[in-house]
């Protein structure tokens, strides 16, 4: 008699609501931090506090809202103390909103960079287009 053969069944493994396959190592019910925006003025300035993460999702959100800003006030601060990601997407409304600003006679400046933001800066060559106003603080001329 011959032993029955043997099937190997691989783990069960996470899904999507369509079927496919989850690739993220990350837990589904586990949400990602969005975009935040706090606005407020403080000594003839607005101040824009950005938390959380600035990538494809929040860039819209951040040129939407800043870019309505600059149409009414001369002076922008973005507060960047409060991210905890940026993306090339983010870099790109960064640089947009420094067109904007510029075309509009509005200073724009960018406080509190952590080291990812100056890093990227940094290695895209744009950082030379900032002048520093310390190790953590720029200015957009």
């Amino acid at each position: 008699m011959r032993p029955p053969e043997q099937t190997h069944t691989a783990p069960s493994l996470p899904r999507d609501t369509k079927g496919g396959l989850i690739m993220s190592t990350m837990p589904v019910d586990v949400p990602t931090p969005r975009l935040a925006l706090k606005t407020y003025t403080a000594e003839g300035r607005t101040i824009v506090e950005c938390s959380g993460r600035l990538s494809i999702e929040g860039a819209p959100q951040l040129k939407r809202e800043v870019k309505d800003l600059i149409a009414r006030g001369r002076r922008i601060v973005l507060d960047l103390s409060g991210l905890t990601y940026m993306d090339s997407s983010g870099l790109g409304a960064i640089v947009g909103l420094y067109v904007s600003a510029k075309t509009a006679s509005c200073e724009l400046r960018l406080i509190n960079l952590n080291k990812q933001v100056r890093e990227m800066l940094r290695i895209t060559n744009l950082l030379t287009m900032f002048e520093a106003c310390g190790q953590y603080v720029m200015k957009i001329p």
